[in-house]
């Protein structure tokens, strides 16, 4: 008699994008990933979330540091973090090194394995009604950001799933922003869970 597969961990670290503002909790792309996973034959838990709106790399490098409830150990971790760093106008110096920090923290808790951890990239804003007064500072400034964290990712031999273009349809596509006119409607959620499930696939498949 075939055993059961092994139930799955994972957690998704980020900011606004990764917890869903604007969409309903079944919306979030999280929560997409791991309904496509548990549909192509895995078994994946409600995945742990650690996000919230506004946060920068630090916010996020203290917030992992105080959650008690986080497990040894997970099968699968994700990161998306900075466009709150570019928003605020921080300087890129320390998102560099602080995106350096997160990912070998996701990369520990991923069982010091680099090929259980992804890093998504950061989404252009500048592309919705909220942005699009300074539509081309932003997309410039959000290009180095991703420069930025793409060239660690390789460093570190992490996958790299880069969601910016598609991302970048909303100004043409309105139904892929929420009714807040910034961030992205589920249905945009659904477009990252399709750019994304291949790679995560080949890092779940043994």
């Amino acid at each position: 008699m075939a055993q059961d597969p092994p139930l799955l961990r994972f957690l998704a670290l980020g900011d606004s994008y990764t917890i869903g503002e604007s969409v309903p909790q079944n919306k979030r792309w999280p929560v997409q990933l791991v309904d496509e996973l548990n549909q192509q034959g895995f078994k994946v838990a409600v995945p742990k979330i650690i996000a919230q709106t506004g946060w920068r790399t630090d916010n996020l490098i203290q917030a992992i540091k105080e959650d008690d409830s986080l497990l040894s150990r997970y099968d699968l971790v994700s990161l998306l973090i900075g466009v709150n760093n570019q928003y605020q106008g921080k300087d890129i110096a320390i998102y560099k090194e602080e995106f350096e920090t997160l990912l070998t923290t996701a990369i520990q808790m991923a069982g010091n394995n680099p090929g259980n951890v992804f890093v998504v990239s950061i989404p252009d804003y500048g592309k919705t009604p909220f942005g699009a007064q300074n539509e081309q500072k932003i997309e410039e400034e959000i290009n180095s950001y991703n420069n930025i964290n793409k060239a660690i990712s390789e460093k570190f031999e992490v996958a790299y799933v880069d969601i910016t273009p598609f991302s970048r349809q909303a100004k043409e596509r309105s139904e892929l922003i929420a009714e807040d006119n910034l961030h992205p409607s589920g249905l945009m959620y659904t477009g990252w869970v399709e750019l994304m499930k291949g790679t995560v696939l080949k890092l779940l498949k043994p």
